[in-house]
């Protein structure tokens, strides 16, 4: 039988041992311990449990272990230091096996071809970054979010030792749902909504339970890659449509779609809102071709010009649309907590695919959101970030309407954390924004954004991140590069 132990070998990791029957002990422990070594999961300067500990535990005797040790140290695995204990030598390097194992592996060639499809650009860690969809963690209350796990750690402490609600905490979706009603009129019932791992799982889930390999489903165009990803990784056929001042072109909707992806609220990346002609158009043509309409409201919180219209999930009557947010943008990117109100129609589906995918979302941070958002923490922080953002935002469109202005054309944008600029004159962008991340500043273009079409010549300008004081230094090198010949 054989003999398995976890060993405590450093602060931080655990060395799993197994020892078979009771034939020459000691050379089993020297071989499992040697490739423990040359593989790095002991590294150089990890101390080796006592003697005395290690046998107790394998349940052998101290000569066994002694041998085993006695054998690697003359082999110069191992150097004991008097009074301390017995080390993984300086001297050992760990050994790259070549990866001949995993060459005979294939994966879906539908997933092959994902992950050959080029990516965003990096948010990189420059003096000044324009980086879009990001919040600025400056102004998070951390001593309130703090104090808000405290409370989920007690209450989590005293509650059973089972997995949570597949759908969410049922405290998370009430303030969910009361949010929503109140701040974005969206009409929902806290049973309606399932907390999802940022946005972009809320989506994935969609795609899993509506699309089959070969359905068709839609995209605007530009639009943003990770979800026409989502749809093709599902085996849909994915069409991108292209959007005009008014939001998406409806006219232009293939009859075949069986599910549109929209930004209404604030297209993304090119910043207009769906007027409410073409929203009430979109609902129309869902309800005559069966399909559905997954509305990403992905910084909806944040408007600074004219009154906010109607989501489309509140004008709908028939149950077609699935309305999708998070709290990555509003919050900071690393609490990947969405939310997704489910169409009546597929919510048993949906808490199946849930539940395959990972059971629930993460519980603690469940129930300290929940607290931040029912404490009247959260809509204090948006309030506060709304007013900053302000600033930031009408800092940028100065420029770009000043100075700036014999270049770039700024988009008209309500909404949102980003704007975009078009360019007057030609430009190669890849050099510029290059030249500009050499100097420091982080800009895109948006050529990433086109899947199908030629893209249009611009930069966005993302102002969640950058400290106002720093827009202007920023846009001086910028101005620098664009008046050079």
């Amino acid at each position: 039988m054989a003999n398995f132990k976890n060993l405590q070998v450093t602060n931080s990791m655990e060395l799993h041992l197994a020892l078979e029957g009771r034939q020459d002990l000691a050379g089993q422990l020297y071989r499992q311990l040697r490739a423990a070594i040359l593989d790095g999961r002991l590294a150089n300067g990890d101390r080796l449990p006592a003697m005395r500990f290690l046998a107790e535990r394998l349940a052998v005797s101290r000569k066994t272990v002694g041998e085993a040790y006695e054998r690697l140290a003359a082999e110069g695995f191992l150097q004991g230091k008097v009074g301390s204990g017995t080390y993984v030598s300086a001297q050992v390097l760990a050994v790259e096996h070549p990866p001949a194992a995993t060459a005979a592996l294939r994966a879906n060639p539908r997933w092959q071809a994902l992950a050959a499809r080029p990516r965003l650009p990096p948010q990189l860690p420059v003096r000044y970054s324009f980086a879009g969809g990001t919040t600025d963690k400056r102004r998070f209350p951390f001593d309130a979010w703090r104090a808000c796990l405290h409370r989920a750690l007690r209450l989590q402490a005293r509650s059973p030792a089972f997995y949570a609600e597949v759908l969410g905490y049922p405290e998370l979706r009430l303030a969910i749902s009361r949010y929503l009603a109140i701040n974005r009129g969206v009409r929902c019932d806290w049973n309606d909504i399932l907390v999802s791992q940022g946005a972009q799982q809320a989506i994935d889930l969609l795609a899993r339970v509506m699309l089959v390999p070969g359905d068709l489903a839609v995209v605007e165009e530009p639009g943003y890659p990770p979800i026409r990803l989502a749809f093709e990784a599902a085996g849909a056929r994915v069409v991108g449509v292209p959007v005009d001042d008014e939001g998406l072109r409806v006219d232009c909707l293939p009859e075949q779609a069986k599910l549109v992806y929209v930004t209404p609220s604030h297209q993304f990346p090119l910043g207009q809102p769906m007027s409410l002609q073409r929203r009430l158009q979109l609902l129309e043509w869902a309800r005559e071709r069966q399909a559905l309409i997954i509305e990403d409201d992905y910084d909806g919180e944040y408007r600074f010009d004219g009154r906010p219209l109607e989501s489309l999930q509140s004008l709908d009557r028939e149950g077609r649309v699935a309305y999708v947010g998070t709290f990555s943008k509003t919050l900071f990117p690393e609490l990947r907590l969405g939310y997704l109100l489910m169409p009546a129609a597929l919510r048993a589906e949906l808490r199946v695919a849930k539940q395959l995918a990972d059971q629930h979302s993460e519980s603690l941070q469940q129930l300290a959101l929940a607290h931040f958002i029912g404490s009247g923490a959260f809509a204090k922080h948006t309030r506060r970030l709304q007013r900053e953002y302000a600033q930031r935002r009408q800092h940028l469109l100065n420029r770009l309407n000043g100075d700036l202005a014999p270049w770039l054309e700024a988009l008209p944008a309500v909404a949102g954390m980003h704007l975009v600029a078009r360019l007057r004159q030609p430009r190669d962008l890849v050099r510029l924004c290059a030249e500009l991340e050499r100097r420091g500043v982080f800009l895109i273009s948006l050529a990433p954004f086109y899947a199908e079409g030629l893209a249009m010549p611009g930069l966005l300008f993302g102002f969640g991140a950058i400290e106002t004081a720093d827009i202007d230094p920023a846009l001086d090198i910028l101005r620098e590069l664009l008046s050079q010949a």
